[in-house]
Formats: C-alpha cells, sequence, structure tokens
C-alpha cells in the first residue's frame, strides 16, 4: 500500500518522531493509544543491521497494534544501506524510512545522517538504491540543509520525489543549529506550494501543542506534523490535536490519568527491557508527565532515586494523598 493511501485513513496525520532511546515499543504505544496515527522505530544503524546485531534487530520488532508502522534506518554506505532496508522489510513494516537528517556528530562523523546534506548527489544515488532494493514504500526524514548558508531542501524534496521516494518529512532548522533556535517553517511551506510536489510534505520542528499544530498545518499546508521532543511525557498532545480538529477544547488531565499512564508506561517498560532499565529511563519523562503541578518538586526528586517500580508507585500515590487529589 502507498503513503498516500494510509495517510488518507486520517484526517490530519500525526506522526511520533523517532528518537534514539526515547521511542521504543513502550512508548510508541503509550502515544498510539493517546491518538498518534504514524508511528517509526528508533532509527537503526544499516551497519550494525546488515552485520545482524541483537539490539539493532530487537528495535524493528513492532506490535501488530503499532500499524501504521516504520522502520528508520540510517548509513553512509550504499551495501549495507541495501542490505538493512532488505532486512527491515522482511519484518513487514508498511515502510521504510531513511534518516537524513540526524544532526548528532558521532552519526554525522561516519557520514551518516545530516552528514549527507554536503553531498546532495551522494544522497539522491544513495536514496534510489534503497527505493530500487525493497518492495515497500521509502520516506525519507531530513533537514532543511548543512547550515544557513546552504539551505536546498526545495531542490532536494524534487529530486527525492523524481527518484521515488512516497513522503518526505522534514525538521525546520539546519545541521549546524542542532536543536537550537527556532525552527523555520517557511521553507518547509515553500517544499508544499512546488508545483512539482505531489508526494505528501510532514512538517517537524517546535511543534509543543495542539494549537501551534492546528496553526501551522493552516499557515504552511502540510499533508501532516511530526512530533518529537514534545511528545516526551506528554503523549496526549496527540489527543489534543484530534480535539482540535474536530474544534473542541481539549479536556484538562486529572492527576489519576497522570500517573495511571506513567504506570502503564513504567511496566510495559519494564517488561520488555527489564525493572531497573525501565526505571532509570522513566527519569527522562517525569518532567512532562507532571507539569504544572503544585509542589511536586521534592515529589520527582524522590522518584528520580527511586529503583523499583513498586517505590514509583508508592512515591506517586503519596503525593496524590498528601495533596488530597482523588479524581
Amino acid at each position: 500500500m502507498h503513503i498516500q493511501e494510509i495517510l488518507n485513513r486520517f484526517d490530519f496525520p500525526t506522526y511520533l518522531a523517532p528518537m534514539e532511546g526515547i521511542t521504543d515499543h513502550a512508548f510508541r504505544m503509550i502515544c498510539k493509544e493517546h491518538g498518534a496515527d504514524m508511528l517509526i522505530s528508533e532509527f537503526i544503524s544499516s551497519d550494525a543491521l546488515s552485520r545482524e546485531v541483537d539490539k539493532s534487530l530487537k528495535k524493528m520488532r513492532f506490535d501488530e497494534r503499532e500499524r501504521p508502522f516504520g522502520v528508520q534506518i540510517f548509513g553512509h554506505n550504499e551495501n549495507s544501506l541495501i542490505t538493512a532496508a532488505q532486512i527491515a522489510a522482511e519484518c513487514q513494516p508498511d515502510f521504510i524510512d531513511i534518516n537524513w537528517g540526524c544532526p548528532v556528530r558521532k552519526v554525522v562523523s561516519k557520514g551518516a545522517g545530516s552528514a549527507i546534506l554536503q553531498d546532495i548527489p551522494k544522497m539522491v544515488t544513495l536514496t534510489a538504491a534503497v527505493v530500487k532494493a525493497v518492495n515497500l514504500p521509502v520516506t525519507v526524514k531530513t533537514r532543511l540543509g548543512w547550515d544557513q548558508s546552504s539551505r536546498p531542501i526545495v531542490e532536494v524534496a524534487e529530486r527525492l520525489q523524481d527518484i521515488g521516494i512516497e513522503a518526505i518529512a522534514i525538521h525546520g532548522r539546519t545541521r549546524s543549529q542542532m536543536y537550537g533556535g527556532e525552527a523555520d517553517w517557511s521553507l518547509i511551506g515553500a517544499v508544499k506550494a512546488n508545483p512539482r510536489m505531489t508526494i505528501p510534505i510532514i512538517g517537524n520542528g517546535d511543534i509543543d501543542s495542539a494549537e501551534k499544530a492546528i496553526r501551522y498545518q493552516k499557515r504552511y499546508g502540510v499533508d501532516g506534523i511530526m512530533i518529537g521532543r514534545a511528545a516526551i511525557g506528554n503523549p496526549w498532545i496527540f489527543r489534543d490535536i484530534k480535539c482540535r480538529l474536530r474544534g473542541e477544547e481539549p479536556r484538562p488531565l486529572t492527576y489519576r490519568e497522570r500517573i495511571e499512564t506513567v504506570l502503564h508506561h513504567l511496566h510495559a517498560s519494564a517488561e520488555d527491557k527489564g525493572e531497573r532499565r525501565a526505571v532509570l529511563e522513566m527519569r527522562t519523562q517525569y518532567a512532562g508527565y507532571f507539569k504544572g503541578l503544585y509542589d511536586f518538586k521534592s515529589t520527582r526528586m524522590q522518584l528520580m532515586t527511586a529503583t523499583t517500580t513498586e517505590e514509583c508507585r508508592q512515591i506517586m500515590e503519596a503525593y496524590a494523598d498528601t495533596h488530597s487529589i482523588t479524581e
């Protein structure tokens, strides 16, 4: 099935952006349950996948409930990218996504991720090789360009469309910006407004509220929104976007909803990765999950030193009892 056919199922598709160490199976399922439409794996090294490294193979696994689901790969070598894409295709995801946008030094230093934005012909050649190697839709996630002096995304999007990709997600920053400054959506809008473009254009960068998602949809005409950091500890952002699309006001969260979601996330992660690792990784999510709660700082500090899921539950319940929260 083509990507456009998949996206047509949704009024305005929302993607959960792939984030290393964050968008594992447990978190993806939480976001899916709260309204995320399109899920993508954590990004996977094509070199590691072609060597069948267990950790990389595990990242590809997904639950049927996660569909529509894509496996994201990154790399710089044509043979390993082809092999990785073919291995990923054997898991029967709905699409393969190529990461040409990661700005992290350890990825860029190997010529992968956003490093390719310094060599657009190679980017096109490698992408074309993956498109030809698999019988699944291939999509791309990338950035505006390498730096402010080189932002060729309008041309890049055309060239990638011409060699067969079925959708492109564009982060509105250059590699040199990393995650700082403000995302420039004007160039994302320019790609969408290009009369030669026929594939879906997915906008990404700085979408931190339902209101902003709807506002940017209307202003830039994108076919979907990809949300990354704003979903960490806040899977309800997808629910809120759907409410706004229906013209409804999202209702406030109760504490009970927060605690139940956190515990669900924590237990699912523990089942998948083991209790110790799950408890440690959840520490990155508490600020989002409990944002705005009165006098929560000391409780959060306790959670940051907790070592078991039961201890975490008791700390959260104690906060609820102390503050007479009974929702």
